[in-house]
């Protein structure tokens, strides 16, 4: 832990946030920089298929029902679903191919990504709580489906902290579109210190960061008058801090306040891909005249430019020290879709958007591990849900809470292998009893990161709040 850090950790000790960080120090020594046991990574990346990504179709292929197609789909029991009812068995709109020495079958639409097959590990099984958006997404997100709850990017950045205190430790890259469910939910900090959400980023943008810098028209602005602005502002907070010495949010503004003044410089610097090689840039898919995009279209061009170019960002934070970046395809706003949420038709919205993720995803991989920062970095492919092995209206398919895929790859993760596997259509766990919830997903990435999730822990309205829950396994199988 940097000085820097202990100095602002002393400098907490008599408020509300500064009680918690020492209580945590006292208790598991987690913030003094003495971590639950030695980490095999130190930095995440999440990549969020926001709408629910159909495993089917992607990376959990199924022959039967290459076989089935057509027929009607019969599991043996009565299905509810989210919009429809069960149609006819529905193989997936792109043929399977194997790749690595692993041999994984991954989707031709998603191909890119069977370049690096051998450093992925593959999670089938895991189950959700809800078919419903906004849920499930939280789920994924903070480890709870209803609102509330610290975001896990928080949870790291609580733990761990930044690196550079230039840049915040946990960044969000949403989709250029809008947010997904839930909105700034997704990355907040809830209960744990107002410092530890997520810091949104919009690469590519005109304003990458709101607020960074003052407006154009702001020439009234002068030296003096900034001078005697933050002279009044330090008056009003130091009379608001005692007024409220068990509030937060002032704290967290005021770090905000400063990292801004700081970031600038830092930030403006991090997000400047533009000397970048260009063989770089050829990995994650960007092209030498720059967006040149429609960002109302969506197509292949289009998802693979700004997806690229999330990743790319994110790997310049990532080595400026970022703890935690989450990057999102899909939003949740307008018709036709622009999302992962496919109804109405598989190949329509999934072809550009997984093209465009999966070469964005590759790039980023390739280049890390060409810098040897795959080593210690985590990166978790998720989504909400899954999709239904049956047809909805003939080419769409309807919500599937029952399994879905994950993978990970990086930082102690063992790639090349398949952990868990779904019924022979892709509906529910092959092995009802022992399915992978998210619970196991969070508990595997804290324990790369050097945590146990059962002591990573907050005292909130009298009950120990963990990332968690009460639940959670490290997966073994998936770990070197």
């Amino acid at each position: 832990m940097s000085i820097e850090r202990r100095h602002f950790l002393a400098g907490l000790a008599g408020t509300f946030p500064g009680m918690a960080l020492t209580d945590l120090l006292a208790r598991d020594g987690v913030l003094s920089g003495t971590l639950h046991r030695p980490p095999r990574a130190k930095r995440v990346v999440q990549l969020f298929m926001a709408g629910a990504a159909s495993h089917v179709d992607l990376f959990d292929h199924k022959p039967q029902l290459v076989k089935e197609h057509g027929q009607q789909w019969d599991p043996g029991e009565e299905v509810e679903l989210f919009q429809s009812t069960p149609g006819a068995s529905m193989k997936s709109v792109w043929d399977f191919q194997r790749y690595g020495n692993c041999g994984k079958a991954i989707s031709d639409v998603v191909a890119p990504l069977g370049e690096v097959a051998d450093d992925l590990a593959f999670v089938h099984n895991i189950v959700g709580k809800t078919g419903v958006h906004s849920q499930g997404t939280l789920l994924q997100t903070t480890g709870f489906n209803r609102p509330g709850f610290p975001s896990a990017g928080s949870w790291v950045s609580y733990a761990l902290g930044s690196e550079n205190e230039n840049l915040p430790s946990f960044v969000v890259l949403p989709d250029h579109r809008g947010l997904a469910s839930n909105g700034t939910k997704n990355w907040s900090s809830m209960f744990l210190p107002a410092e530890h959400q997520g810091t949104v980023i919009r690469p590519g943008a005109a304003t990458p960061i709101d607020d960074l810098f003052p407006p154009e028209d702001s020439d009234y602005i002068t030296p003096a008058a900034d001078r005697d602005g933050l002279a009044l502002l330090e008056k009003l907070n130091s009379g608001y801090a005692t007024a409220r010495p068990g509030d937060s949010r002032l704290t967290a503004r005021i770090r905000s306040y400063e990292l801004a003044a700081r970031m600038q410089l830092s930030a403006t610097e991090a997000l400047d891909v533009s000397k970048e090689p260009q063989y770089i840039k050829d990995l994650y898919g960007l092209a030498p005249e720059g967006p040149g995009v429609d960002d109302t279209e969506i197509n292949v061009k289009a998802e693979t430019e700004f997806f690229g170019r999330k990743c790319l960002v994110a790997r310049r934070l990532l080595e400026r020290g970022v703890r935690f970046v989450q990057i999102w395809s899909g939003n949740d706003n307008g018709f036709p879709r622009r999302n992962w949420d496919s109804h109405e038709n598989i190949e329509r919205d999934h072809g550009p958007l997984a093209r465009g993720m999966a070469v964005g995803a590759a790039g980023l991989i390739k280049d890390l591990k060409q810098r040897g920062m795959l080593d210690d970095t985590v990166i978790l492919w998720t989504t909400e849900f899954g999709r239904m092995p049956c047809a909805q209206r003939g080419v769409g398919r309807d919500h599937n809470p029952f399994v879905f895929t994950n993978w990970l790859c990086g930082g102690g993760i063992r790639g090349g292998v398949t952990h868990g596997e779904s019924d022979q259509w892709g509906f529910k766990p092959l092995d009802p009893d022992n399915p992978t919830q998210v619970y196991d997903i969070h508990a595997t990435v804290l324990h790369l990161l050097g945590i146990d999730h059962e002591r990573l822990t907050v005292r909130h309205n009298s009950i120990d709040r963990r990332l968690t829950d009460v639940h959670g396994h490290v997966i073994r199988e998936i770990v070197a």
